[in-house]
Formats: C-alpha cells, structure tokens, sequence
C-alpha cells in the first residue's frame, strides 16, 4: 500500500462498488464489472489500474479448498520471543516467511509478539511444524491453537 493515507477519503462510490464487486469475484470480466457499477468499460478499466497502482488492490488469487489438496489441519501459533528488538523480530519474520506452510505472519501486541496462521498436511506435520518453530532461537514461547472449524472466511474489507 502506497504511503498516501488520505486516498480512502478519494474513493467515490463507484470505485468502492468497483472493489466490492472484485472482492466477491475477482474473475468477472471488465465489462461484467462495469456493468455491475453502473459505468462503461474503458472508464471501469482506468479505474481499476488506479486501484491496482495506488496499492489498494494487491492482487488476485484463487480461494483453494486446503483439505481437497491435503493439508488437512489449520492451526494458529502465538509465539513469544526474548528481545523485541526490531533485528530479532525481523529475523523471525524472514525465517517464518520462507515456510511455504506460514500463510500469515502477523506481528501483535498483548500475549505474544507474533502469530502465525499455518497448514500442515496431518498431525505429524504439525507436530513437526511446532517443534521447528519452539526449537527456534530467540523463540521462548509457542501455544498452538488448532481449527476445529471455520464457519466466516471472508476476504477483504467491508465496503
């Protein structure tokens, strides 16, 4: 996202119609998208490379089932580390972002320094993916939450 912190306050009701729509589905076609937010093609296009350039719209991606391609089990991870200065947590942060199964990376505040959002493909892999992250250096504290079940995945912002 671009450091321009006044461009939400920019956004007219068209281009938030624009970003709902994509938001719902981002595989529409242009003139579908027009359509929707009430304006023609070429205008709806410059729109949305606007979006795109001024970093509101990050990318686009499709929404995998985790357990049709085996990773059968989600778990979050609350870890703890001995110095908050900013080399130690941006040593974590790059080790963490190299594990193809840490799909978030959050850096929090109150009970933790991190936490992370992970797949694994059954109860050995998380296992395994637990004792990777505790056997970590710097890291004093890892309490695993495992999903049991999901009932509200929704991306996006309300707009």
């Amino acid at each position: 996202m671009t450091a321009d912190h006044s461009l939400p306050h920019e956004l007219d009701a068209i281009d938030r119609r624009i970003l709902a729509e994509l938001q719902a589905d981002g595989r529409m076609t242009n003139v579908e998208l027009a359509r929707r937010a009430g304006i023609s093609a070429p205008p709806c296009l410059r729109r949305v490379r606007r979006l795109e350039e001024a970093g509101i719209i990050r990318g686009y991606y499709a929404d995998t089932n985790p357990q049709a391609l085996g990773w059968e089990i989600e778990f979050f991870a609350i870890v703890g580390l001995d110095s908050q200065k900013e080399q130690a947590l941006a040593e974590f942060e790059k080790t963490v972002g190299e594990w193809s199964e840490v799909r978030e990376c959050h850096m929090i505040r109150g009970g933790g320094d991190f936490l992370l959002r992970l797949v694994a493909r059954d109860t050995a892999h998380e296992n395994q993916l637990t004792q990777r992250l505790t056997g970590m250096e710097r890291v004093t504290r890892v309490q695993t939450l495992q999903t049991i079940r999901t009932s509200r995945d929704i991306a996006g912002v309300p707009l």
